[in-house]
């Protein structure tokens, strides 16, 4: 176990810096590279849009339902021992999507690489922070943040000429050469002491993934193949998980979500906020990127390409945005970034079959970029300023979960409500609506932002490690 923290400058510092980046970089890369593989998944797999909101689903289900578990088991047993495990079995997962020779193999594998993933994400950042001299944390957290972003942006990019130029499975297979060599760098970093005791709260855990499980399974599959035994029994499961997770973590002496951050107004806001801006960014990018692909003609190399300056903005434009926002109050970027994003959304609607991407395509990923970028690293912030240090952990696992979670639900719902088409081929014009409906939900989370967030809030140099949450301003977090 470490004792002591050590320089960026030295080897071992180096190398926590270079694990943490590989380690995150593999899960990021995931969340941005898979959508533009959607369309030849289906191809090659059947089964319609259902199985493709599964295979996105499959993934963010356990991943959010398990990242504050995965965060509590690095407090206990060491990030070091957890990171490695969480990597290990998303290596393994990625290797059997690779494989997977059936769409509910597929599925499963995706399922467990979420799980994999609750174990891998948290550890990265708390390695960094743990074990790195504070006076150097800002500029190793500046890195990690830096190369993050990297491996986000190309994501898209990389998804669709592996798509184009191979095959859908190498989306899934590059992950095994990053995990190796994460793997053996992962040898000369030291465990962390462990932080936290007491009993973990498996109830709470089992609770809230069969509940989500359940809810998900019923939003997916019953308007696809109706109120079959199996879908009701998962509803009804779902509805029995969720509603007795405030309950047992009520009772449970180490919650998983401990109850009195919710009397927070601008912590539970926040979230809200966050809720409402992530789930129209899940579904919009979603449904987009098969928009492109299914009815406007798009190879999936070009459906990659068309959505990259969104990232590219944030990359560029988040972390002013953040150092702005520290200095001006969030309350102002937090109501603004979603409107301006709800506007970019509102103009993706315009990316209907005939239209050019200069006119349909890059204003609403440009306006919406544009919007994030405005929203991201003061949201961030602002949670962490909700409340006490003692709390700080798990409000930000709280929010990171929050932000997948919104992510899973847009996938599932955002389709049904829109009237999307089911089949295969072209979205049809529930597609339009799908990204009015988001447009909607995004203008709301910033109508509950300028209602619940203070004028000035404080910067914490915690951060979630989030996928968009990589987009932050180095300078914040050496405080």
């Amino acid at each position: 176990m470490a004792d002591r923290t050590v320089r960026l400058a030295s080897a071992t510092g180096r190398r926590v810096v270079v694990t943490t980046v590989l380690g995150s970089g593999v899960a990021f890369l995931d969340g941005s590279v898979v959508n533009v593989a959607l369309p030849a998944i289906g191809r090659d797999l059947g089964g319609g849009l259902a199985i493709l909101q599964w295979v996105l689903d499959g993934y963010l289900l356990t991943l959010s339902a398990l990242l504050l578990l995965g965060g509590a088991l690095g407090d206990r047993y060491g990030h070091r021992r957890v990171f490695g495990a969480g990597l290990a079995l998303f290596t393994a997962a990625s290797l059997a999507c690779g494989l997977a020779p059936t769409s509910g193999t597929l599925i499963a594998a995706r399922l467990l690489q979420g799980a994999g993933g609750a174990l891998l994400v948290p550890g990265s950042l708390a390695m960094i922070d743990a074990t790195i001299d504070r006076a150097d944390r800002g500029a190793a957290i500046g890195r990690w943040a830096g190369f993050s972003g990297v491996a986000s942006a190309i994501g898209p990019f990389l998804g669709g000429w592996l798509v184009d130029a191979a095959s859908w499975r190498w989306v899934f297979l590059i992950n095994l050469p990053l995990a190796a060599v994460t793997l053996a760098t992962l040898r000369g970093v030291p465990e962390t002491r462990a932080t936290a005791t007491g009993r973990l709260d498996v109830a709470g855990a089992i609770s809230v993934t069969a509940g989500l499980g359940g809810a998900v399974y019923a939003l997916i599959e019953i308007p696809a193949h109706g109120w079959t035994p199996l879908a009701t029994a998962l509803a009804a499961a779902g509805a029995a998980g969720l509603a007795l997770f405030p309950l047992i973590e009520s009772r449970a002496a180490d919650p998983l979500l401990p109850l009195s951050m919710l009397r927070s107004v601008q912590f539970v806001g926040v979230n809200a906020t966050t809720l409402a801006v992530y789930a129209a960014l899940g579904g919009a990018l979603f449904l987009l990127t098969l928009q492109l692909q299914n009815s406007l003609g798009y190879s999936a190399l070009a459906a990659g390409v068309a959505t990259l300056p969104m990232t590219l903005i944030m990359m560029l434009l988040s972390s002013r945005m953040g150092a702005l926002a520290q200095k001006a109050g969030a309350r102002v970027p937090m109501t603004a970034g979603p409107l301006v994003a709800a506007c970019g959304l509102a103009l993706m609607a315009l990316a209907r079959p005939g239209a050019s991407y200069w006119t349909g395509v890059l204003p609403g990923v440009v306006v919406f970029g544009l919007g994030m970028a405005l929203t991201v690293a003061p949201l961030t912030s602002t949670v962490m300023a909700s409340v006490d240090e003692a709390h700080a952990g798990a409000a930000s696992g709280t929010n990171n979960a929050v932000s997948r979670l919104a992510n899973l639900l847009a996938v599932a719902v955002l389709p049904l409500v829109a009237g999307v088409n089911t089949g295969d081929g072209p979205l049809g014009p529930g597609y339009s609506r799908a990204m009015l409906i988001a447009a909607v939900l995004c203008a709301l989370g910033g109508a509950v932002a300028w209602c619940t967030v203070r004028r000035s809030v404080p910067v914490r140099h915690h951060i979630p490690a989030g996928l968009h949450q990589s987009c932050q301003d180095p300078a914040t977090v050496a405080r």
